[in-house]
């Protein structure tokens, strides 16, 4: 099982890349991420790699970091869920966004990646909702400090809700809709207690 690979990126594009190591040409099918995280062509490169073996044919799908070929493997173990379609989930969001999403039970923002219907985002949603934390993904966000003081202050208030022993995805919706609705700037104590009125 070949799990990684590193050599001289020969080739670029959107849904693949071509990387000499060892002279041999390896193409690798990628995702529109790891394609905008790609270094210049003719420069050194290291992709995380899952070797897909079929009957018909040995396929390498690359991925910039070990997050996204993580979550590539988990979603290919979904039923219906293949490779190809993997890739496209992948490459139609961002890894945190499409984490969210999922948390939230965010079907309809699934639903807007091209071949992600209404059932298959349904299905995804159920199959990997409790493996993913809204608190999580808000926390990895954070470390990347790219969190906006809006987001900050949902991440607080969902996880004192979640604190309380509300559901990520309950927390979260009760969270977004107090937010939306206040024409004021609200303190994360005040989101929680109009939050717990409508939970």
């Amino acid at each position: 099982m070949i799990i990684f690979l590193e050599g001289i990126l020969e080739e670029k594009h959107p849904a693949r890349a071509v990387i000499n190591a060892g002279g041999i040409g390896h193409e690798i099918i990628i995702t529109l991420n790891t394609y905008e995280d790609l270094p210049s062509k003719g420069t050194k490169v290291r992709l995380q790699t899952h070797h897909h073996i079929r009957e018909d044919a040995e396929i390498l799908y690359g991925f910039s970091n070990n997050s996204e070929r993580d979550f590539f493997v988990t979603l290919i173990g979904i039923s219906g869920v293949g490779p190809s379609l993997a890739i496209n989930i992948l490459s139609g969001l961002p890894l945190y966004t499409l984490r969210s999403a999922i948390a939230s039970e965010d079907a309809k923002r699934l639903s807007s990646i091209k071949g992600i219907g209404k059932k298959t985002a349904e299905r995804i949603i159920v199959e990997l909702k409790d493996k993913i934390s809204i608190l999580s993904v808000a926390e990895e966000k954070s470390k990347s400090g790219s969190l906006s003081s809006e987001e900050r202050i949902l991440n607080d208030a969902v996880l004192a809700l979640v604190a309380l022993g509300y559901r990520n995805a309950d927390a979260y919706t009760a969270v977004k809709l107090v937010l939306s609705e206040s024409e004021t700037d609200l303190q994360v104590e005040e989101i929680v207690r109009v939050a717990l009125s409508s939970i």
